[in-house]
């Protein structure tokens, strides 16, 4: 079954084995994937061309990285980091999306013209809520336990597939009594923020029961720890082979979006898991 996810300037469209391709551009000097390769406008602006090029149906532009133990930087700053980038991505007729939690961040890339608002802190700072329903943009909506500096010191649950659950099931509904409606939004179980190795495969393994939550499913773990403590790859550059499998994975099992860093790769595995499928 085809579904849409209505964000922005766009109706995008994805189906079961067939998910949108989000490719990530860290536009900071301390991301953990790719060691700041991209912290400067011109050679973000190239990254993306060439993740369009290699297949990404969304570019996804983040000005502070969220790794564990990340330092936090104010909203003036991660703008001065993005907004020349922004500026020029919104005029390629591209879905773009916006990784911040910040709502003066969320505010200005609205104002721009950006077509998805991506926070994973689940739009719960004061004013996100207000921001996403006063505008027709995609949401992205994350789970997280904790905050990036101390979220991996000793992430805790009962039962994390249920909790995550029920948190997703929150913010929807108060985004829908906000204005939001059900077809703008996504929900991110949060892989890799507050979660241990094992929760994080329980929550990959529950990508089916997070889609009838009634908005699709992002799946983001490409590069992530979790990949490294699987595959024993410590280098984040070298986890394209494990990362692949994972986002093979998920889209098999329903995911709408799969937040990549090795766009092409990841294009192919999945042509070739689809064909193999039918």
């Amino acid at each position: 079954m085809v579904r849409t996810w209505n964000a922005g300037r766009f109706e995008l469209t994805y189906s079961h084995g067939k998910p949108l391709i989000m490719g990530v551009v860290n536009v900071t000097p301390d991301s953990f994937s790719d060691g700041g390769s991209f912290f400067n406008t011109l050679k973000a602006i190239d990254h993306a061309r060439q993740l369009i090029e290699s297949g990404a149906n969304i570019l996804d532009i983040g000005g502070e990285s969220t790794r564990p133990g990340a330092k936090g930087v104010d909203a003036d700053e991660e703008w001065k980091r993005v907004g020349d980038v922004l500026k020029e991505l919104v005029t390629w007729n591209v879905p773009l999306s916006i990784d911040t939690m910040k709502t003066k961040v969320m505010a200005r890339a609205v104002d721009l013209g950006v077509d998805i608002l991506n926070d994973v802190n689940g739009f719960r700072e004061p004013g996100a809520e207000a921001v996403l329903a006063q505008s027709n943009a995609g949401a992205v909506v994350m789970h997280m336990q904790g905050e990036p500096r101390t979220m991996q010191n000793s992430p805790l649950y009962g039962n994390v597939v249920g909790e995550v659950e029920a948190f997703l099931n929150e913010r929807i509904a108060s985004l829908q009594a906000s204005g939001v409606q059900a077809s703008r939004m996504l929900v991110d179980p949060g892989f890799g923020f507050g979660k241990t190795l094992q929760h994080n495969i329980d929550l990959i393994k529950a990508t089916a029961l997070f889609s009838t939550l009634g908005a699709g499913v992002l799946v983001g773990v490409s590069r992530k720890r979790m990949i490294a403590e699987l595959t024993g790859q410590t280098d984040p550059g070298l986890r394209t082979a494990g990362s692949v499998a994972a986002a093979t994975f998920a889209a098999q099992h329903g995911a709408a979006v799969l937040r990549v860093h090795d766009v092409r790769e990841t294009v192919e595995a999945l042509k070739v898991a689809f064909a193999l499928n039918q």
